[in-house]
């Protein structure tokens, strides 16, 4: 796989990520953050500037445990105020505009028999992306590590899709992940196709319904789905999501403020939130 511009400037961010969050007591200055990537303080500051939004130092801010527990709060009771006003999740309180749909049981069984899915690679503020998309919605969505071989991502989407047909038009998909990436401009909404177990397909509506630029824990998800002693179960769930960012995995952290796993690198996890958080604050 050919590594992109976009796809550089991306990894160089993650290192940066990386180096501020062991040396954020200490302040680092630009210089020598931009040192750490191989940039110079100007060209560092403008390419996270213009991923961001905002400083290297006021994005790693709202990353700090202290930060991301007065959110934990806020988030609950932004979540109880909207659905006791009967908003749920189609209002504009929410950055969805998605709808899920799970597969019927005879489609489960035969393990997505006869379904066409259109599939695509893609550039994303967070990396580069595998997409897939049936005429019910997107059915894939997971990220590529730059060492990592595409066709082994594109064989795990065919297991979990056995007997499916696969077609790759990357022309095609390009228009869901323009969607997807770019919440502010999304004006119709999206639909996501999953296939899972009753419990799981619970947990990901319950996943659909935190805002953008908010986070809350397993706990939090096993009460919103009545199941407050099934947290075991609700993080086995969440770690299962096979339609990443999209159904937003990455915003379940730890009640004591702590970030957590991720799937598909603990450092995008921080990426998504503090990129989401900075959308929201700007």
């Amino acid at each position: 796989m050919t590594v992109s511009e976009q796809e550089i400037n991306y990894q160089r961010i993650e290192q940066a990520i990386v180096y501020l969050e062991k040396n954020f007591q200490r302040q680092p200055e630009l210089d020598e953050v931009a040192e750490q990537v191989h940039l110079s303080p100007f060209h560092f500051q403008r390419i996270f500037t213009e991923w961001a939004g905002i400083s290297p130092k006021r994005f790693l801010q709202f990353l700090t445990v202290d930060f991301l527990k007065a959110k934990l709060n806020e988030t609950r009771n932004l979540i109880e105020a909207a659905e006791s006003a009967g908003l749920s999740g189609q209002s504009r309180v929410y950055d969805l505009f998605t709808t899920l749909e799970a597969v019927t049981p005879q489609e489960y069984k035969l393990k997505g028999s006869g379904i066409r899915i259109e599939y695509g690679i893609h550039e994303t503020p967070f990396g580069t992306c595998l997409i897939g998309v049936t005429e019910r919605g997107i059915c894939w969505l997971s990220f590529i590590q730059p060492d990592e071989d595409v066709f082994k991502s594109i064989e795990e989407m065919k297991q979990h899709w056995n007997n499916s047909v696969f077609h790759q038009n990357n022309e095609y998909t390009q228009t869901f992940t323009q969607k997807i990436f770019n919440p502010q401009q999304r004006q119709d909404k999206l639909h996501v196709l999953v296939k899972g177990t009753n419990f799981q397909i619970k947990v990901w509506e319950a996943l659909l319904k935190i805002p953008m630029g908010s986070v809350t824990t397993y706990q939090g998800i096993a009460k919103q789905i009545q199941s407050p002693k099934a947290m075991q179960a609700v993080g086995s769930a969440v770690g299962s999501n096979h339609i990443a960012y999209l159904i937003p995995c990455h915003r379940v952290i730890r009640k004591d403020g702590i970030l957590g796993e991720y799937r598909w690198n603990p450092t995008r996890k921080k990426g998504m939130i503090g990129w989401e958080m900075a959308k929201i604050d700007s």
